[in-house]
């Protein structure tokens, strides 16, 4: 199992100085962060795509080269890349581009997005926002099979056979589709047998056992292999639970407040983030110990492949996000994927064989 981060480069109050970060020292600390994980043997750090003044990230494959000159191992991906309102062309260009400078580490993770802002900044009308990104998924898969493309759709011109260069290292190139809460997103992804990253930011974890089941049928019926599956979710990792809660909750409330007011939410309560940190709640913040028996928990309603980590959700102390990734590194993946393995040890050492 692999285990990793992903961040959308938050740019909120900084709580050690009580100033607005600026974006230079974010991106600086992003770095940082990216670095520490490949030190300390995490699997994947993504980084997403916004458009918006409280994130830095717009353009995710440049901040990963510049990541992939400071690292040696760990997988670089994009989380997400908003595809609906960019050109499949210049994606896969870019994520080809970072492929080969990072020695074929490099991976696209697709999206809708949960923001807007992309669309009218590129031209592109909301009332196209499914037949975007339906369209330009195919275009994209296309660009990764093939040197040469003809091809033609709604909203991009026709492509006539012009060769799209460079040519990645990895063939073909990792595409990952983010789902959020829509069913038919996980059956799309199953359908073109690609693996799925599903997000779950919120509720019982039980809800979304659905969308795996659906992804994999999918799968199947398209004659696909079982395509991997990774989970995504907020979380903040402390030497204690408690330490964990006291850094993580003023962070968590400001973020979730502000997109709330946007979205029509009511404010974040210390109840309902209490609750979120549950077992069975959708949030990743204690001990060591606490997130892994939560992810082992999750891996027997997913079977999931993969499991990400947001560790900022709002601008928290750089300090004390270092130690986290410290201990999911060195704690946290270490214990899960022994774990893992002896369950599918187990499981493999029962099943009956054939010859």
């Amino acid at each position: 199992m692999e285990l990793g981060i992903y961040t959308f480069g938050e740019r909120t109050i900084d709580p050690e100085s009580g100033t607005l970060i600026s974006p230079q020292e974010r991106l600086r600390r992003l770095l940082e962060e990216i670095e520490l994980a490949d030190q300390v043997g995490l699997d994947v750090f993504g980084v997403g795509e916004h458009h918006r003044p409280d994130y830095v990230v717009s353009a995710p494959a440049v901040v990963l080269a510049a990541a992939a000159t400071r690292t040696q191992r760990i997988r670089l991906t994009s989380a997400v890349s908003l595809l609906s309102s960019d050109d499949p062309v210049r994606v896969f260009q870019q994520f080809a581009t970072l492929d080969l400078i990072s020695g074929g580490r490099a991976e696209i993770m697709v999206g809708r997005g949960s923001f807007i802002e992309s669309f009218p900044l590129f031209g592109y009308d909301l009332r196209d926002y499914d037949a975007l990104f339906e369209e330009k998924l195919d275009l994209l898969l296309r660009l990764r099979a093939e040197e040469r493309v003809t091809w033609q759709g709604r909203f991009r011109p026709p492509l006539d056979g012009q060769g799209v260069y460079p040519r990645p290292l990895q063939n073909p190139l990792p595409v990952w589709v983010a789902v959020g809460g829509t069913p038919q997103s996980a059956i799309r992804a199953g359908m073109l047998g690609l693996p799925m990253a599903l997000g779950i930011i919120g509720g019982l974890p039980e809800r979304f056992v659905p969308f795996a089941h659906l992804h994999r049928q999918a799968a199947q019926r398209a004659g696909h292999p079982t395509p991997r599956l990774s989970i995504n979710s907020h979380g903040f990792i402390a030497d204690t639970s408690q330490e964990a809660a006291a850094i993580a909750f003023p962070a968590f409330k400001l973020q979730m407040d502000r997109i709330g007011r946007e979205r029509g939410w009511p404010p974040l309560t210390r109840e309902q983030f209490e609750a979120s940190r549950a077992l069975r709640g959708a949030d990743f913040v204690g001990s060591p110990q606490e997130v892994i028996e939560k992810i082992l928990f999750q891996h027997e309603l997913f079977g999931h492949d993969r499991f990400l980590l947001q560790l900022t959700v709002g601008t928290l102390p750089h300090a004390r996000v270092l130690r986290a990734i410290e201990l999911l590194g060195s704690v946290v993946a270490p214990a899960v994927r022994r774990e893992v393995a002896r369950r599918g040890a187990g499981h493999a050492s029962s099943t009956p064989t054939t010859t």
